[in-house]
């Protein structure tokens, strides 16, 4: 296994720490390096690959267009939304235990 030591970190770096530490309000919980299925933006771009699968576009302009237009969609389905957080297991509310 080969060890990145020279990768800057800026999640685990000083002054992501002294930002952290100066709000209380700020509850942060470190997840592993890579955990796409505890990443809710996982879930939405599947979501989102699906929908555009066998889609035929004129240029990247266009497809770019159905992006955006895809995405805000998504914005306002808040069900979609609760349903993609749900799945990774994850809550918004902090662990009091």
């Amino acid at each position: 296994m080969t060890e990145h030591r020279g990768i800057l970190n800026t999640h685990v770096s000083a002054a992501m720490r002294q930002m952290i530490d100066a709000r209380d309000w700020l509850t942060v919980i470190r997840l592993p390096a890579y955990a796409p299925d505890l990443n809710p933006t996982e879930a939405v771009w599947s979501h989102l690959k699906r929908s555009i699968g066998n889609l035929a576009v004129t240029g990247v302009d266009h497809l770019l267009a159905i992006i955006r237009n895809r995405l805000k969609s998504i914005q306002y389905r808040t069900d979609l939304l609760d349903g993609f957080l749900a799945h990774t297991g994850l809550t918004l509310e902090p662990d009091t235990t």
